[in-house]
């Protein structure tokens, strides 16, 4: 089984290319393709971890236009087009996995620290403490979502969430 990580060096490479190549909406599929390709020939996968990759780059690129005003608001003395084209998409999934995904799937702890090591993986020197900082702001302005999750009233935690993350969404329209 491709662990979800994997899925999400995936994802990144995918979004990387994509972005590097005009962030063209007809170019994603070819990014993906060629990336799993490759990805199947060097590893075991399954269809699950398949799935999950390709779920998390084009949820990403449709919630592109909701997410790089977050990026600009959260990190205000980067313009985006200055950030990395690595951070850019390293912030873009860890935000869509923060603010859009299910929870449950994946806690906004684990989406954070998964980019986090994406960006010492694949970014610069400083790459790692920019993302954390960025997606620290972020799960800040949500109301730090399931900080103190035991497991129980989950539904109230999560309706409280879901409130947040459309005041955060809507604060950087302005």
């Amino acid at each position: 089984m491709i662990s979800r990580h994997l899925a999400r060096v995936i994802a990144v490479q995918s979004l990387y290319e994509w972005d590097f190549k005009g962030g063209k909406k007809e170019d994603i599929e070819k990014s993906i393709e060629h990336n799993l390709a490759q990805f199947v020939k060097d590893t075991k996968t399954d269809k699950e971890g398949i799935k999950f990759a390709i779920n998390l780059v084009t949820s990403t690129i449709k919630k592109q236009k909701n997410i790089d005003p977050i990026i600009e608001k959260c990190a205000p003395e980067w313009p985006l087009e200055q950030i990395t084209t690595v951070d850019r998409n390293i912030l873009r999934l860890g935000i869509y996995e923060l603010m859009f995904s299910d929870y449950k799937e994946t806690p906004p702890k684990v989406a954070i620290n998964e980019a986090i090591e994406l960006a010492k993986t694949f970014g610069g020197e400083n790459s790692g403490r920019f993302v954390n900082g960025v997606l620290g702001t972020v799960y800040s302005e949500l109301g730090e979502p399931l900080k103190e999750d035991d497991g129980k009233n989950k539904n109230k935690k999560n309706m409280k969430v879901v409130k947040n993350k459309t005041d955060l969404t809507n604060k950087t329209k302005k």
